[in-house]
């Protein structure tokens, strides 16, 4: 598991981040202090907080983390 902080302050935002990660197999939860939603879920991610960063927890093999990290670039917060 790895879990990066990822940004998703715009409607446009969250529809391609929802878009993006659905073509992966593994699971994805977001974690916004004692809340974890699963992150292929359009309405879970509006019940949170969007003006903050949050925790994307993402379940994948090692081998495969690089291109979901890649893939997920344009919403990573550095």
């Amino acid at each position: 598991m790895k879990t990066v902080k990822i940004s998703l302050n715009s409607i446009d935002k969250v529809k391609s981040f929802v878009n993006e990660i659905t073509k992966y197999d593994y699971d994805f939860d977001l974690v916004s202090g004692r809340y974890v939603i699963d992150a292929k879920s359009i309405m879970g991610i509006f019940s949170l907080d969007l003006s903050k960063s949050i925790d994307l927890n993402i379940h994948a093999d090692d081998s495969e983390i690089a291109n979901v990290l890649e893939t997920l670039k344009p919403y990573i917060v550095e």
